[in-house]
Parts: structure tokens; sequence; C-alpha cells
């Protein structure tokens, strides 16, 4: 699967020994309640540095805030969801500073100033773990999809903004995720069991500022 263990790819692996099932109920599920200053369940993984990540209050709403520089760390929260009762991810996000142009589809280039993950742990059977990535990318255009370039097609990278996207401005995001896994994996997909956020520019050696709002599932 890994290759030669680039940090995203070596981020599932870790996440195999992390995601642990969660119960899930009601038409609305929250996952990150950064607005109510809390990142209960949320817990660091790092890989080359740390990238910080703080609640800060931005023109009245507290939001996630996150900084790196030339560092590569995520915040993991275990949970399992089931996709039957709330296959609707949601979030808003926005970037402060694009990073430079970069191949996104190499390794030298897998660097995001934001993305969110939902995971599929495989359990033991690491080759199972699957995940989506939702990245705010540079230089790959809105709507392309592609395999992580350090794990394959074990991660599939979606790009829902780009450098079209202004900065300095909260974009809403809502996708069916149950859609997105039947789609890069021909797989009807019940569980995920983690949802995962980072910022990183450890590969190009960049500096990045996002801030990251509410995530929730929703029914509809």
């Amino acid at each position: 699967m890994c290759g030669n263990f680039g940090l995203q790819c070596l981020f599932l692996l870790i996440l195999l020994n992390f995601v642990n099932a969660a119960g899930a109920g009601g038409d609305n599920l929250m996952v990150g309640s950064f607005s109510s200053g809390t990142l209960a369940g949320w817990e660091s993984k790092e890989f080359k540095g740390e990238t910080r990540y703080r609640l800060t209050d931005l023109a009245g709403e507290t939001v996630l805030k996150a900084e790196s520089n030339g560092t590569a760390s995520g915040l993991v929260k275990k949970q399992r969801i089931d996709l039957q009762k709330t296959p609707f991810i949601n979030w808003h996000w926005r970037i402060e500073k694009r990073l430079g142009a970069l191949n996104e589809q190499a390794k030298t280039g897998d660097d995001y100033a934001a993305r969110v993950y939902v995971v599929i742990s495989g359990g033991w059977a690491f080759w199972r773990t699957r995940a989506i990535n939702y990245v705010w990318a540079q230089s790959s255009p809105k709507g392309k999809v592609w395999p992580n370039a350090f794990a394959g097609d074990h991660a599939m990278m979606l790009a829902l903004r780009s450098s079209g996207d202004e900065t300095h401005t909260w974009y809403t995001e809502k996708r069916n995720v149950r859609d997105d896994l039947k789609r890069q994996f021909g797989e009807d997909i019940r569980y995920i069991d983690a949802v995962a956020l980072m910022t990183d520019t450890d590969n190009s050696q960049g500096r990045a500022t996002s801030f990251y709002g509410d995530i929730f599932f929703s029914s509809n």
C-alpha cells in the first residue's frame, strides 16, 4: 500500500490503531463543535514538525485556526458514523494565503492549505484502510479527483476549492460521503470510522494559515 511510507500514507496507518467505534444518532451529528469552544475528542498526530491548531475568535465566531510553516501534523476525531442515517458531511473553511505552484499529483507537491478527511478503517487488515481527502487545491482544478501521491488509490483526493477561489473568504461545503465513496471505491460503504483535518506544507516548505468552522453530518 505505502511504498516508501510517505507522511500522508503513515497518517492513514496510524489511524488503524486510533479509530474506535462511537455511536451515531439523530438527524444531525456533530463531529467538530469548534464554535462552542471545545476540541473534545480531537487528537493531534505529528509527522514532520507540528502545525499549530488552536481555537480563536474570528469576527465573533469561534473557529479552528491552523498555521503551518514547513510542517505536517493533523487532528483526528474517532467517531463511527452510519452513512445510511447521516450521509452528508458539512463544514465551512477559508484560507489566508495560497501555496505556490505545486504538482499535487507528485510527492513533492502533496501539500494543502486545508483538507478534511473521511476514513474507513480496515482494522488490522491495513491494506483495506481507505480515505477520501476533500482538499483546497492550488494547481489542480476544482472537481479533479486523483490518487494520493503516497498512498495511491487507497486515499483519493478531491479538489473542492482551487486557485480560482478567494482567500480571506468563507466557503461552505456539503458532500454526500456515501455517494463519493461509491464513486471512488465501487462499494456501498455504510460506516466511516474517523474524520481528520490537516494543513500541511512539509513537502514544499511553504507557509499556510487556514480556518475551519464546525464539522457535522446530516441526513440531507
